[in-house]
């Protein structure tokens, strides 16, 4: 059988990507309902826990020491991020109500509002030949950030008038206590357990990664229960594509103009074009699992998860783009 040729490869979805549609293909024929959604849930808020303390462990303290000494470029993708995108998310509300459920551009506009990725950041930014200290600390810094900065985004601009309900200190106090201090901890127990940490990085992988899709199949077990796929027909899916794909556009020119308008070098432009267009499905998902109500936790979720897997198809040929320039 011939060999798939690398630029197809990296178009295809990753392995995890096809583990989260395996799992919302289980959660439609096998939803947890009664006392196992209850069990479910419990052990889903502990993993959840656990996953931001290994956050904290993982993240080395010289990062973010090593980050203040570029801090224009951090600034920028630190704007990007939390200040453009969201703007982004108000300004197409018009055209996403016009073609999809209110529950859907709730969903967008969340996206709109996290931190950037971590892993896949760094690793295009490599890929591509930029500034990879400056993507390591670019990235760091907006996932610390991200616990602050996104319930209260949330809290101003969507919980006040969305389906969840509660107000700005109803939805900063649950990510204190579930995702910040379990973070912390992770952090100040650093000096003790970080060589362990970063010598079982791809073990500690599974963690992460399992977190993720038990989230994701408690949500959409709730949300199939509630009606999900007939709430959201093709032509809504394929409306939250093309509008994923505007938003990601958008934000890839932006970034890209912005880097040369403010006259960074070709390796800070890669640096910000990765940080500062990209989401974090691994802290988006347990935020979306701590800030909003059950109900409607898998509608917000959907278009998390259709972005993150176009931002990884887009940014993987950019990257291979970038590495022939440089």
């Amino acid at each position: 059988m011939p060999a798939i040729p690398a630029p197809v490869q990296r178009l295809l979805p990753d392995s995890f990507t096809l583990a989260l549609l395996i799992t919302v293909a289980i959660a439609t024929i096998l939803p947890c309902t009664g006392a196992v959604a209850v069990g479910f849930g419990q052990f889903t808020a502990f993993a959840i826990g656990a996953l931001f303390f290994l956050h904290g462990a993982k993240l080395p303290r010289e990062a973010i020491v090593a980050g203040l000494t570029h801090w224009r470029l951090h600034l920028l993708v630190l704007s990007c991020t939390f200040v453009m995108f969201p703007l982004l998310g108000l300004m197409i509300k018009p055209l996403a109500l016009a073609v999809m459920a209110p529950e859907l551009y709730v969903g967008i506009l969340f996206l709109c509002m996290l931190p950037s990725t971590v892993q896949s950041s760094i690793g295009f930014t490599a890929m591509g030949k930029g500034n990879v200290a400056a993507a390591v600390c670019s990235a760091s810094a907006s996932s610390l950030l991200g616990i602050f900065f996104t319930p209260l985004l949330v809290g101003t601009l969507v919980v006040k008038g969305s389906v969840a309900g509660r107000s700005a200190a109803d939805t900063v106090l649950p990510i204190v206590y579930q995702l910040l201090l379990p973070f912390v901890a992770g952090q100040l127990l650093r000096p003790a357990i970080g060589k362990w940490i970063d010598g079982h990085k791809s073990m500690l992988k599974f963690v992460d990664q399992g977190s993720i899709l038990l989230v994701v199949y408690t949500a959409f077990s709730d949300a199939v229960t509630g009606g999900l796929w007939h709430k959201v027909p093709l032509s809504s899916l394929v409306a939250l594509v093309m509008v994923s794909c505007l938003l990601l556009a958008v934000a890839l020119a932006a970034t890209a103009w912005l880097s040369r308008r403010f006259g960074f070098s070709r390796e800070d432009e890669v640096t910000i074009v990765f940080c500062g267009s990209k989401k974090s499905l691994a802290s988006g998902v347990p935020m979306a699992k701590v800030l909003f109500a059950s109900g409607s936790l898998g509608m917000v979720i959907l278009p998390l998860m259709l972005f993150h897997q176009i931002q990884l198809m887009v940014c993987a040929v950019l990257a291979q783009k970038f590495a022939r320039e440089g």
